[in-house]
């Protein structure tokens, strides 16, 4: 197959169109509240735009790296050795919000190992995978083996406490393990031993079952535990098809907490509308099919795994907080990838981004 000459302009295209569209929605979320509190519209919206641009250096610089370079025991084991320590260094700083999730570089700036952890968890699989294909049936061998680092990065982050994350890096692994053939009767036992522990996390952790019981009915508590759920339903529905207009969005004014971070898709449905919310949905549409296209048209077993696993990640995370916002999940702390107010987001999404654009090299 001939070697593509640049990268895929379609990937790089909408991967653009996100980064772009997700400064202008910070922006119009948070600018009234940062004026209030910070007294600048600015802060927010300046953050996140040095982050986003930082992550672009490194897509552009990786876009540039052969991503064979990272096929070698002396590049992955490494990364999974520095990311299992910064999961576990986040125990020793002071913690935020009840929450030990984050590095602190004094006031410089902070650094999310969980973020981190997503692509690393991906390039690990990539790397066992590649030469397990026809040893799937070797549980002992290949499955405990490929799920060993997954499952110790899970339980740091569970024990952050970050179940969305967790829960995102679970279902990475499990989808890179369908795709290299792991049989059924494998995930019916990681499903049985998963079940009882997520029973645990979600029911017997008091402000989990909160959220849950709020799920299942935020009317009984409009003011407490259903507030979020409901003033994102609210959002939601006031936008209707052609939305109040761009930095018109009345629920960020002090009713929807964290709207320019975990719920911002509720404000691009208020301000944008259903018009709004299906664009974004079509841009990560978009960027499955290419990421997907770029993993099923590759002859390297090592490259598809990498670009799967790079593209599932995002999808599943997108997925999950659009589902969070419209109430068919219940809440959790989860970013919607390149859009979302975050820096260590922004910039480890980016950087993904960048590997798997010198994949799409390889492609006809």
């Amino acid at each position: 197959m001939a070697k593509r000459v640049g990268v895929d302009k379609w990937l790089f295209g909408v991967v653009l169109l996100l980064v772009l569209f997700g400064l202008v929605m910070v922006f119009s979320a948070s600018a009234v509240m940062a004026q209030s509190s910070l007294g600048s519209p600015y802060p927010y919206v300046m953050k996140q735009a040095i982050w986003a641009v930082l992550g672009l250096i490194a897509l552009v610089a990786l876009m540039q790296v052969d991503y064979r370079t990272y096929n070698n025991p002396k590049v992955v084991f490494p990364a999974v050795a520095v990311t299992m320590l910064m999961l576990i260094g986040v125990f020793a700083m002071k913690d935020s919000h009840a929450t030990h999730r984050w590095v602190r570089f004094g006031n410089l700036f902070t650094f999310q190992p969980s973020e981190l952890a997503k692509p690393v968890l991906v390039l690990f699989l990539a790397y066992f995978l590649q030469t397990r294909i026809h040893q799937m049936d070797d549980w002992k061998g290949t499955i405990l083996r490929a799920v060993a680092v997954p499952l110790a990065f899970t339980a740091l982050i569970l024990k952050e406490p970050d179940l969305g994350t967790g829960m995102v890096c679970m279902a990475v692994t499990a989808l890179m393990l369908y795709l290299a053939g792991a049989k059924t009767k494998y995930f019916a036992v990681g499903a049985a031993f998963a079940a009882p522990v997520l029973y645990f996390m979600l029911f017997h952790v008091a402000f989990r079952r909160a959220r849950m019981l709020a799920f299942v009915n935020p009317e009984a508590d409009p003011r407490g535990t259903g507030f979020h759920i409901l003033q994102s339903l609210i959002a939601v529905g006031t936008g209707g098809i052609r939305g109040l207009g761009l930095m018109e969005g009345r629920q960020k004014l002090f009713y929807l907490p964290e709207v320019q971070t975990d719920f911002i898709f509720a404000n691009i449905c208020e301000e944008l509308g259903l018009i709004g919310a299906l664009l974004v949905v079509g841009l990560f549409v978009a960027l499955g099919y290419r990421g997907l296209r770029a993993a099923f048209l590759s002859t390297d077993p090592f490259a598809r795994f990498l670009a799967f696993g790079l593209t599932t990640a995002i999808l599943i995370q997108a997925f999950f907080n659009m589902s969070v916002v419209l109430a068919l999940l219940p809440t959790k702390g989860i970013p919607l990838p390149f859009i979302s107010s975050g820096g260590t987001s922004i910039f480890i999404t980016l950087a993904s981004m960048g590997v798997l654009l010198n994949i799409t090299r390889e492609i006809d």
